[in-house]
C-alpha cells in the first residue's frame, strides 16, 4: 500500500497537495502526519523515511519506490494510474493545465510567503501588499482563461476536479483566511475547491488537530 507521509494540516500546504493527489488517484493508501517544528522535528527529518526528500513533506512510498514534492506525486499517481484521473483528455487544456500547475509549483512568492496556510482561522480584511496584489491578478488572469477556455459546465479550472485545482487549493484557503480580495467568478471557484469532499475531509482533519505553531497564528503586517 502507498504511505503519505505529511505535516499538519491545519498549516502545511504542499502536505495537502501530495494528500489530495492521494485521495484523487483512488487507490488506498497509509497517511502519517507528523507535527511540524516540534520538540522531535529535526530528529524525526533525519530517519530513513525522509532522508531521500532531506526531510521535507510530504513524501509518498510505494514499497521501495519513493517520490517527494507535490507536482512529483501527481505526475507519479497519474502514470500509476493510467492517466485519466489528473489532466484533461483536451490536449490544449492539458498543455494550459500543466503550465498553470508549474507557474503554481514555482511561483507566487509573495502570496505564499505572506499569506501563509492556515486552514483554522479567518482575518478581518486588509488591503495586501503590492507585491500580493500584483500575483492576485495573475491568478485573476490565469483562473479566467482556464474557466472561459475550458471549464465548460463544470466549477472546476477545467471542468472536473483535476491536477490544476490540487495545486491551487491551498491558495483557495488563503483567500478565504485572509479575505483577499477576488473576481466574482473566482469566488465561485473557490468555493466549489473548499466543498469539494476531499477538502471538506482535510479541513474537518485541521480543525481536530490539537497543535498550535505560534508564527502561523498571525495576520501578515502591512510593509
Amino acid at each position: 500500500m502507498l504511505k503519505l507521509i505529511i505535516g499538519n494540516k491545519a498549516y502545511s500546504s504542499w502536505s495537502l497537495r501530495g494528500w489530495l493527489a492521494c485521495k484523487q488517484s483512488g487507490l488506498p493508501f497509509e497517511e502519517v502526519v507528523v507535527p511540524l517544528y516540534d520538540d522531535n522535528w529535526d530528529k524525526r527529518r533525519q530517519g530513513d523515511e525522509f532522508a531521500p526528500s532531506s526531510g521535507k513533506v510530504p513524501i509518498l512510498w510505494d514499497g521501495d519506490i519513493v517520490v517527494w514534492d507535490s507536482l512529483a506525486i501527481v505526475e507519479f499517481l497519474n502514470d500509476k494510474t493510467g492517466g485519466g484521473k489528473f489532466w484533461p483528455k483536451d490536449e490544449a487544456a492539458r498543455a494550459m493545465a500543466r503550465s498553470m500547475a508549474a507557474e503554481m509549483h514555482s511561483g507566487f512568492p509573495a502570496l505564499r510567503n505572506k499569506h501563509g496556510m492556515n486552514i483554522r482561522q479567518v482575518y478581518p480584511p486588509k488591503r495586501p501588499d503590492d507585491d500580493v496584489v500584483a500575483e492576485l491578478t495573475r491568478l485573476m488572469e490565469i483562473w479566467a482563461q482556464a474557466r472561459a477556455r475550458f471549464g465548460g459546465t463544470g466549477p472546476f479550472l477545467f471542468g472536473e476536479f483535476g491536477a490544476a485545482d490540487i495545486m491551487y487549493a491551498p491558495v483557495c484557503t488563503r483567500i478565504v483566511t485572509y479575505q483577499l480580495p477576488v473576481a466574482r467568478f473566482a469566488a465561485a471557484y473557490v468555493e466549489a475547491v473548499l466543498t469539494h469532499p476531499f477538502m471538506q475531509d482535510w479541513i474537518a482533519g485541521a480543525q481536530e488537530e490539537e497543535w498550535v505553531i505560534e508564527k502561523f497564528e498571525h495576520a501578515p503586517a502591512n510593509t
